[in-house]
């Protein structure tokens, strides 16, 4: 798979964007790359308070969103350039850094975020996988895992906290974390 077919695929299919954002991330996971720009879809995802439209937010909103799911924005530089948002500083974690993304990327008006954090401990990165129509975390585990293990979801349930507040309240489009199995 080339990425020039994904992204042409995205511009002659547009209905089908939640899949081909999946596709997009999966690309660069299986090429190994740490990918510092990860796609959302805009009209989807948490609004912050007063928002009524998909608009772009402001940094001191999305810190303010950051705060809200216990993850710290202290150091943080967060800048908002459209429907992208930029984040660069300094984390303990790459288990850290991929929920700051996501909570700014899963918030109504992102697009994409440029995750230009340092992390302290590097860890292998988790997958990103885009929630599909009929999506449960139970099949989301089965297809990233494999058949049979299904009952592993509050692994990714787990890895999405405090975003997730209950493993039955995923919407299709929000992006979530797949961490590897522990062996």
């Amino acid at each position: 798979m080339k990425l020039q077919d994904v992204t042409s695929c995205c511009i002659t299919h547009a209905a089908a964007a939640p899949i081909i954002v999946f596709a997009i991330n999966a690309f660069f996971n299986a090429q190994g790359r740490k990918m510092g720009l990860l796609n959302f879809i805009k009209e989807v995802g948490e609004k912050l308070f007063g928002a009524s439209e998909a608009k772009a937010a402001t940094a001191d909103e999305l810190k303010k969103e950051l705060d809200k799911h216990g993850l710290s924005a202290e150091g943080l530089d967060i800048s908002v350039d459209g429907d992208k948002v930029t984040v660069k500083g300094s984390v303990a974690s790459t288990e850290a850094a991929e929920k700051i993304v996501l909570a700014l990327g899963n918030t109504v008006g992102v697009a994409q975020v440029d995750n230009q954090l340092q992390t302290a401990q590097a860890a292998p990165a988790a997958v990103m996988y885009t929630v599909q129509k009929g999506d449960t975390l139970w099949k989301i585990a089965e297809a990233n895992y494999g058949k049979g293990k299904g009952a592993k979801y509050p692994t990714i349930f787990e890895a999405n906290k405090p975003m997730l507040s209950d493993p039955d309240k995923i919407y299709p489009g929000q992006v979530l974390r797949i961490p590897p199995l522990a062996e």
